[in-house]
């Protein structure tokens, strides 16, 4: 009783949020710019960190042979999406903060000023796709969420066939 009483709550918690995130809606930035030097380096170093352990998570997949089950092979996309995603997260705030080349503004609550020197339309390109960065983003947690359910799926379907323990 006590355990449904919970759970109630905590979905209605959950829908009041998205109820109030709805009705209240506020600029959504998909790359979050970062103050001080301090913020941004450890930032950073937390960006190459992830870039390294998804690394050494696709290594240990592929050297168990994990990857043959449905389950392991879409978390193993899921860290190449997370990879991705990662670097291009770091491209971004180095080109933001970082670099010197770029300066950008808030010109609205949802619109940024972008000013570079000339002839860096190339820049100013590569720069728009690396604030693209939720199209790697949520992929890669589909492929995750993806993965969990299926070996999920695939655990019960073992633990039928076995019996429960």
């Amino acid at each position: 009783m006590l355990g449904e009483l919970s759970m109630i709550r905590v979905i209605s918690i959950g829908a009041l949020a998205i109820l109030v995130g709805c009705l209240l809606p506020a600029a959504a930035l998909a790359v979050q710019e970062h103050g001080a030097p301090e913020g941004i380096y450890s930032h950073q170093g937390a960006h190459l960190f992830f870039v390294a352990s998804m690394g050494l998570l696709i290594y240990w997949l592929r050297q168990r042979r994990l990857v043959r089950e449905a389950g392991w092979r879409y978390i193993q996309y899921a860290a190449l999406f997370f990879i991705l995603w990662n670097l291009d997260a770091f491209t971004a705030h180095f080109l933001d903060e970082q670099s010197g080349i770029l300066d950008t503004a808030m010109a609205a609550p949802v619109k940024s000023r972008s000013s570079l020197g000339e002839n860096l339309t190339a820049l100013a390109w590569f720069y728009y796709l690396a604030k693209l960065d939720h199209l790697l983003c949520v992929p890669a947690m589909a492929f995750l969420y993806a993965g969990l359910r299926r070996l999920l799926k695939d655990a019960g379907q073992r633990r039928e066939g076995t019996g429960s323990p």
